[in-house]
């Protein structure tokens, strides 16, 4: 854990140091996110902060390579070296986007490079669970290369959509990838534990607080009112990392190692998976559903994505994004605590965590109609 929490420490610090410094070469070169009639922010602001973010990752990795007992996770795989060369890609191209507006084709190209890259090093979703056969204990079906490379990169190619959708409010972004992989961590270092520290789990742990220790390390210059933005380098680079991460430990790892588990227990590695991205991917499956039904194309941009309405709700900017935040805990820390205990002991932590959410989601109407409704008392009085 000391070694984790160096890996974080250095991640955060790399980013933070990083960032500063690619604002001023954001501005130097004009790489500014302009101001669109959707967007909530109202001047211009540098972007390519996701290039901190990729290099704060990347340093807290090649520590991690040099630790006595992290270093196991590059000994035994390639997959990490994968995910820095795959984002690699994505971060450049997502610059490029990001000071020259690429088309969308151009993009899509470069997310199944990128996710191919990672196939390529050996991040495959290879062991699928599903709900047949012997009972309740559902059946372990091993995928081919071709099914495990077409699976990993249809997530990956989601979680990247879905995470460049999520990214309108400042520190939104970050602040759910951070939360999302501090659960992430937990699941896959807990899976880490209980295959007596089998080398082919440890990847997906060191991953994950690289993750968030960048994340955390962007936050200061980022949380409103925000210095830089992310961009699509650091948008894409997100998703594609938490990807691999999901892949890594759901889907390499068999359900066998859990022992003798009910069904919710066989599932939690899929249901982290969908905790991790609940929330960007709700907003994109909306988003395209939404765009579709009014016959527009379904990747064309509104204003009427989860956090545009939050502010129609009439939340402040830093209150919306606290709420998301809330939403993350929530989801994440049920799906995490299925690893641990019986479904019973979470439904009810979990329903009263759901009310809380949505009670702070619907605060400022529920105080404006109390407000409308003491008013008419105090007329009729």
């Amino acid at each position: 854990m000391r070694e984790y929490a160096l890996v974080l420490g250095v991640a955060m610090l790399v980013t933070f140091v990083v960032t500063g410094l690619v604002r001023h070469l954001a501005v130097k070169v004009h790489a500014f996110t302009p101001i669109r009639a959707r967007d909530v922010h109202t001047r211009p602001t540098p972007r390519l902060g996701g290039l901190g973010v990729y290099l704060g990752v990347t340093v807290a990795l090649v520590l991690a390579s040099q630790l006595p007992q992290l270093h196991q996770a590059f000994a035994s795989s390639s997959q990490l070296l994968g995910v820095v060369i795959a984002g690699g890609v994505i971060c450049a191209v997502g610059a490029l986007d990001d000071r020259f507006d690429l088309d969308a084709v151009t993009k899509l190209a470069a997310q199944v490079l990128a996710a191919a890259i990672m196939v390529f090093f050996g991040v495959q979703w290879i062991v699928m669970w599903l709900p047949t056969g012997d009972g309740i204990h559902g059946t372990t079906v091993t995928l081919d290369r071709a099914q495990s490379t077409l699976v990993t990169v249809l997530i990956t190619l989601v979680l990247i959509n879905a995470m460049n959708f999520i990214d309108g409010l400042d520190g939104l972004l970050a602040g759910v990838a951070a939360i999302a992989g501090i659960g992430m961590f937990v699941f896959s270092a807990h899976v880490l534990e209980v295959s007596a520290n089998d080398s082919a789990a440890s990847q997906a742990p060191l991953l994950a607080v690289a993750v968030v220790g960048a994340c955390l390390g962007f936050l200061p210059h980022n949380f409103y009112r925000a210095r830089i933005f992310m961009g699509d380098a650091g948008s894409m680079f997100i998703g594609m990392a938490m990807a691999a991460g999901i892949v890594e430990v759901g889907g390499t790892i068999s359900p066998s190692t859990y022992g003798a588990r009910t069904t919710v227990a066989a599932l939690a590695p899929l249901i982290v998976a969908l905790a991790v991205v609940f929330i960007p991917a709700l907003d994109f499956l909306l988003a395209v559903v939404r765009r579709t039904k009014e016959g527009r194309h379904p990747f064309s941009a509104d204003q009427r994505h989860l956090h545009h309405r939050m502010l129609a709700l009439g939340h402040s900017h830093e209150q919306a994004v606290l709420v998301f935040y809330i939403w993350a805990v929530v989801i994440s820390g049920s799906a995490v605590a299925l690893a641990f205990t019986e479904w019973e002991m979470v439904i009810w932590p979990a329903a009263g965590g759901l009310l809380v959410a949505v009670g702070a989601t619907f605060w400022p109407r529920v105080r404006r109609h109390l407000r409308v409704a003491s008013g008419a008392a105090k007329e009729r009085v």
